[in-house]
């Protein structure tokens, strides 16, 4: 059967005598000292639930539109499948509500917290982790973070190919700030953000931040993965299959190409004289 709640406000001495004198609690905890932890857990839960949600609601968010430009790159040097990073908050430029992050806002958060203590989410979502960060710093450009996606979970399989295709490679910072943690530019009307409380950062599809942008997300293939299957596959020397991995691992992972296309054609150049070569 349903707990008695509390009511809005009610105090943990009205709920207990409107609990205990309830006739279904009665009827199914007919013994009174039982009756009496049932109504008492009742209470602390809804209490704590409360609490919890006030904290959430406390939390600012930097979501908002999101800039047209995609900087997901390929990352060689990751060990574990899911690995990313990229720009949480970037320092001196105003976002869409007009916020400013001064450097250094974030070092004594980082510091009581530590990365694995910043909470890695889905859209500022509480309810849905997607994975961990390992390194979370910051330095002259902004707040950079690592992390990896926990791929054994739905839900972070589906971010790590929306990251790859580069359909989310937006990040967002959940904060609590107090009166003391900011200034205000009256003439500006710019919030300046100088120290901050780090709750969590999310991958979102709009970030609040147009910079604050995942920059790097891992292949599926590894480089010593590549040199094996060109050695074992490809029949090539231990240096060609070398130079031939660098090449492929750049030329197939997700990019912006936009600044780098004579760097691909030069990999791919490189690659098809190698199996040439090797034929």
């Amino acid at each position: 059967m349903p707990l008695p709640k509390p009511n809005s406000g009610e105090a943990e001495e009205a709920f207990m005598e409107r609990c205990m004198s309830d006739d279904k609690m009665g009827a199914e905890y007919p013994d009174k000292d039982q009756r009496v932890a049932v109504c008492m857990t009742s209470f602390r839960d809804a209490k704590e639930q409360d609490m919890s949600d006030q904290q959430q609601d406390a939390i600012e968010y930097e979501e908002g539109k999101m800039d047209i430009e995609a900087e997901i790159k390929a990352v060689k040097d990751q060990d574990d499948e899911g690995g990313f990073e990229g720009y949480a908050s970037v320092f001196g430029n105003a976002d869409l509500g007009n916020d400013v992050v001064v450097e250094g806002a974030f070092a004594k958060s980082i510091a009581r917290r530590g990365a694995k203590g910043v909470k890695m989410l889905y859209q500022h979502d509480a309810k849905q982790p997607i994975g961990v960060y390992d390194e979370i710093t910051e330095d002259e450009r902004g707040l950079r973070v690592k992390g990896r996606l926990a791929l054994g979970t739905q839900r972070g399989r589906e971010v790590y190919e929306l990251m790859k295709m580069g359909a989310i490679d937006g990040l967002s910072i959940g904060y609590r700030v107090d009166a003391k943690g900011y200034d205000y530019d009256d003439k500006g009307k710019r919030r300046y953000l100088k120290s901050v409380d780090l709750m969590e950062i999310s991958a979102v599809t709009f970030p609040m931040n147009p910079k604050a942008r995942v920059q790097a997300v891992k292949s599926d293939r590894t480089i010593r993965e590549w040199e094996s299957f060109l050695r074992d596959e490809g029949g090539l020397s231990r240096n060609e299959a070398k130079a031939g991995a660098a090449a492929l691992n750049k030329t197939l992972d997700q990019r912006d190409v936009g600044e780098e296309s004579s760097e691909l054609v030069a990999a791919m150049s490189a690659v098809t004289t190698l199996m040439k070569n090797g034929d």
